[in-house]
Order: C-alpha cells, then structure tokens, then sequence
C-alpha cells in the first residue's frame, strides 16, 4: 500500500435521515443523552442506500465558512468495519497525488506542472489534462465508486446522465488521436474487480463498453480510508 494523503474528521454521528440527496440529519456521538441535531452537507449525489441510512455511523468534519448553510461536510460512512469515503470533493485531489506519484501512476512520470484540472472539451468539461515526461498529453475524467457486491465494484449506483456524457467525450478525442482514460475510484477495499453497474444504467455501461473498444484507457484504483489517511491499493481488472 502506499499512503497518499490524510483526511481528517472532527465528530463521529449517527444517521438520523436524508431529507435529500445533498443533505443528512445526524445525532453526535459520546454526548450522553443529547437532542443535538446536525445539518450536514453530502457531496455525492448518489443513492448510497448500502452507506447512508438512519442508525448507522459517520464521521463529520467542521466547516468553519461563512454563508453557508451547513456547518459540517460528511467525509466517510461505516461499512462493516471500515469507513468509505463519500466525499466528492477529494476525489479530484485522490486521483492527482494517485498520478504524481511514480509507484502508482499508471501513466508513468508526469512533468510536476503540467497537470491541468477542469479542461472545456466540446460541451464537457473533464476532470484533466495530464502532459507525460514523453510530452504525450491524456485527457482523464475521474469517478468515484461506493458501491461493491460480491467483491465487485459497480459504477454508478445511480443513473449519470453527466458521466455517460463524459465517456461520450472521451471516445470523440481518442477518435481524433488523442490519449484518453477514466479513472474509478474504487472505495471498498474488498473489491477485486470492477464492472459497470448494467442493472442500474444501461446507456453507462453501453457507453463504458464502446469507449473502452475506442482505446479510451479504464483504471479502476482500488483505495482504502483507514486512520484519516487515503491509502493506495492497486488497479483491479475491469469486466464487462
């Protein structure tokens, strides 16, 4: 394993509901008795039904930002007995020190200041423009996977209209002669391999299929969130 970077978390809670998507209700832990109930903000808009659900743990961060309307982030959900990142604000930041680092790049060495987030390509806007020690430039889109059976992780666990509009972009440019990749960012550490969620989101899996058949590179990292720290596995195989 090979450690990335550290995450940390202010208060474990438990569930109490999810009014919506981007919202949870949550009681502190280790408070006694309290009625105390937190308004947290989800950043992830999928279903999560496995993670988030009255009655089981989270843990919660202070977000100390005037304006806003929520006082915490929720960083990670139980699951048996580890906690999974549901937090899509770091997966950007996962997926750069995942390709900065020269034992899990599965690019190799890239030049330190040549990697360019939120790239416009057509009527998308991808995650990165990464620029190889070789001078080859790769587009790459990064998603984040919750959601594992039978030690295999499924993408999305909610239909992505967004993500199949992604791939679609992805299989334009490799089209042209451009280098492209998707990145999974695979949260359950049980995981052995990766696999489009059909059952869920047909048009993705269609869509994941026919890039993949375009040379649109899949690389589904296998990560660990384990004592505040992002941990890097390996790249499982993909399997349609």
């Amino acid at each position: 394993m090979v450690e990335l970077f550290s995450i940390p978390w202010d208060q474990l809670a438990t569930v109490l509901s999810r009014p919506n998507r981007f919202i949870v209700i949550a009681r502190p832990v280790d408070f006694g008795k309290t009625t105390t109930q937190l308004k947290i903000h989800l950043r992830d808009p999928g279903r999560l039904k496995e993670l988030i659900f009255p009655g089981n743990k989270i843990l919660i961060r202070y977000a100390n930002s005037p304006g806003r309307k929520t006082q915490w982030d929720l960083i990670a959900a139980q699951h048996e007995k580890e906690w999974i990142l549901v937090n899509s604000g770091f997966h950007s930041k996962i997926a750069e020190a995942v390709i900065r680092n020269r034992s899990t790049s599965p690019f190799g060495q890239v030049k330190r200041k040549q990697i360019k987030r939120e790239v416009v390509c057509g009527n998308s806007r991808l995650d990165f423009l990464i620029s190889t020690q070789a001078d080859e430039k790769i587009y790459m889109e990064v998603k984040g996977c919750t959601l594992s059976r039978d030690k295999v992780a499924l993408f999305p666990d909610a239909p992505t209209k967004r993500g199949r509009r992604h791939l679609e972009e992805l299989i334009k440019l490799s089209r042209e002669g451009m280098r492209t990749a998707v990145m999974f960012l695979v949260f359950r550490k049980e995981s052995r391999f990766f696999r489009p969620n059909r059952k869920t989101d047909p048009g993705f899996a269609q869509a994941l299929q026919l890039a993949h058949s375009n040379g649109v590179e899949i690389y589904p990292v296998l990560l660990e969130y384990r004592r505040e720290i992002i941990w890097y596995k390996s790249i499982v195989p993909v399997i349609f």
